[in-house]
């Protein structure tokens, strides 16, 4: 596995952990995983229902708890870190400046198009700001568009793209009869946009590296995807079963405890398919049972809170502290695999041992199947 570069930033693995909210992904995963040589990332969803009054003032909350993740995660380790943003959230643009304020390496961009920038980051420029920008799409479409917008209006290109396939768990990009089509594959979607991003790698004159999302579990599956022309992965689900995780040891064990036929498709109320593992609170949804609640801050810009079954931030805030009878796990399509809790370190050991395996049977494809036979 060869280092990995995003800019002038320089990663030992091409390996980056998935930014997972509510409050699954935190200081504690995410510095342990910068520790292993790969990207942690801290999810800024929600991430201020971890502070007690929280309901008084969820919008500064906010702000205080990214500030309080990144301050400990880096007192836990001088690795990479990322924060996840989902632009789909109210207060985006206030977390965004603060992920640059506290200086992080990286920030991830998902749930719609980063088109519109903080006047912050354009008043400074781009190129003067520590913090590498990467888009979370679903398509070389979107692509093509974020990277035409930018060029034209910022004279600057994304430092990367995340790619995310129809395996991935959360919500997700797709239509729902899109995420049982067969013929909708993440290197297919990989392919294309690695040839959308070329005229613009020559024009700009810097890469811009695709990162690989969805449904990638082992070593195997890194090299791979690899061959698709992706530079790094990034991967959830496969860093939930970890101790290292800030979840309920409850929701780690759903993971655990899943088969195949638990993984299922759900109609979130933010107007967007999402992968979860199921449960009794995933039936109780589907048979149309509603669940009252509070609204404090209508902390999505398009949840119409009034009208919907469910709150999907309580219900993810409950399931990462185990309360798994209000709530349930996201998770991507492979989360059935785990079949126990490890440690950051081994996961990585696992992946490296895997990846290097694939790599050596691919290139020497006779002695492998010598070696086989001779077993």
């Amino acid at each position: 596995m060869n280092e990995f570069k995003i800019g002038d930033l320089k990663i030992k693995y091409p390996i980056i952990q998935g930014g997972m909210g509510v409050a699954i992904s935190l200081s504690g995963l995410a510095s342990a995983v910068a520790n292993q040589g790969g990207i942690g990332v801290i999810s800024a969803v929600g991430i201020g229902m971890t502070e007690p009054d929280y309901l008084k003032n969820f919008k500064e909350a906010n702000k205080t708890a990214l500030k309080k993740e990144i301050s400990k995660a880096r007192c836990l380790t001088d690795g990479v870190l990322g924060v996840n943003i989902m632009l789909a959230v109210t207060d985006a643009e206030d977390l965004i400046n603060i992920a640059i304020e506290e200086n992080i390496d990286v920030v991830f961009l998902g749930a719609g198009l980063p088109l519109k920038m903080p006047d912050k980051i354009l008043e400074k420029g781009f190129e003067n700001i520590k913090t590498k920008f990467i888009p979370k799409v679903s398509s070389a479409k979107a692509i093509r568009v974020i990277l035409k917008y930018w060029a034209e209006k910022y004279k600057y290109v994304p430092d990367a793209f995340a790619v995310e396939g129809p395996l991935a768990g959360g919500h997700l990009g797709f239509k729902k009869s899109d995420l049982v089509n067969p013929d909708i594959k993440l290197s297919t979607i990989i392919r294309e946009s690695v040839q959308e991003v070329q005229p613009y790698i020559e024009y700009f004159g810097k890469d811009i590296p695709i990162i690989a999302a969805g449904g990638i579990y082992t070593g195997k599956d890194i090299y791979e995807i690899f061959q698709s022309g992706a530079k790094a992965v990034k991967m959830g689900t496969r860093f939930v079963t970890t101790y290292e995780c800030d979840a309920a040891l409850e929701f780690k064990e759903s993971y655990i405890n899943s088969k195949k036929e638990d993984i299922t498709i759900i109609d979130s109320p933010v107007g967007l398919p999402g992968r979860v593992i199921k449960n009794e609170f995933v039936n109780q949804i589907n048979r149309g049972e509603e669940k009252p609640f509070k609204c404090s801050w209508q902390c999505l810009k398009t949840c119409n809170f009034r009208n919907v079954q469910y709150c999907i931030a309580k219900t993810l805030f409950n399931s990462a502290n185990g309360k798994m009878h209000d709530g349930f796990a996201f998770a991507g399509s492979n989360a059935y695999k785990a079949t126990k809790l490890q440690s950051v370190k081994e996961i990585f050991d696992e992946l490296i041992a895997e990846f290097e395996l694939t790599k050596l049977a691919a290139l020497y494809p006779v002695t492998n199947e010598l070696a086989i036979a001779s077993a």
